[in-house]
């Protein structure tokens, strides 16, 4: 695990990409440059009633500029406050926070699968930007598409829609088997039965595969034991099978867990 830094983070701008869904760039220093990709971020609201921070995953970095990219749905009070800040303002925030993704080895004659669901589609985007060789990548939405145009700038883009609006009718499996799509590495992230299917999915066909994990979190940092998954193993310091997605997680070899 990267070293995490609490900073104020000034807003540098925000805009709405989708039907509840925001983008923030926010200007932070010491995360844009320690953060890698499946890593998130805690943010903190300025109505202290609010006391816990919410976890929000990295999009893109931009460490040269200091810069990070945060992709959120609104979800509730916290994140409706944040859809609300402006350039000028400024949040604090704690991160980069988690494990994120191994980036495969083998250079340009690696092929890596991406799959992504709903909110869980973002962190993709800077795992799609840093990894090499051959990039297919499958994202899976209700109906409106929000980043797709982004990714194509790093792979051949695979939709799947659950209306059949816009290609594949049906889950990201329907679109990979659609498609007829493998490689030697799969990374997803998105719901947790998504993530059950593609667990399977990798499991059947002998592929490497990473999964983060969406789970509620409270602390964020591994001191409430709110965010647990099941895992094959059990863990050497508390003798039961589970870690804590926060900080153990939230990527995990797909072998290690039991969703």
């Amino acid at each position: 695990m990267t070293e995490k830094f609490q900073e104020c983070a000034a807003v540098v701008r925000q805009e709405a990409i989708g039907n509840g869904i925001y983008s923030l760039y926010l200007k932070t220093g010491s995360v844009a440059a320690h953060a890698v990709p499946g890593q998130f971020v805690s943010l903190y609201c300025a109505d202290k009633s609010r006391l816990l921070p919410r976890p929000i995953s990295i999009c893109r970095t931009d460490p040269e500029n200091g810069v990070i990219r945060l992709v959120y749905r609104l979800a509730g009070e916290g994140t409706k406050e944040f859809s609300g800040l402006q350039p000028g303002d400024s949040v604090d925030i704690i991160g980069p926070l988690g494990n994120g993704y191994p980036l495969s080895k083998g250079g340009r004659g690696r092929s890596s699968l991406l799959i992504g669901g709903g909110i869980g589609i973002p962190p993709l985007l800077e795992l799609a930007a840093q990894l090499e060789g051959k990039r297919e990548i499958v994202l899976g939405f209700r109906s409106e598409q929000f980043l797709t145009e982004e990714f194509k700038s790093y792979g051949s883009v695979y939709i799947a829609t659950e209306d059949g609006s816009f290609g594949t009718r049906g889950n990201v499996l329907d679109a990979v088997n659609a498609h007829r799509l493998t490689a030697d590495v799969i990374y997803a992230c998105g719901p947790m039965v998504m993530l059950h299917f593609v667990r399977q999915f990798a499991i059947r066909h002998g592929i490497p595969c990473y999964l983060s994990l969406e789970e509620r979190m409270a602390c964020g940092v591994g001191a409430c034991l709110g965010c647990v998954c099941k895992t094959v193993k059990k863990d050497a310091h508390s003798q039961v099978n589970n870690a804590r997605v926060c900080t153990e997680g939230p990527v995990f070899n797909a072998l290690d867990v039991e969703i």
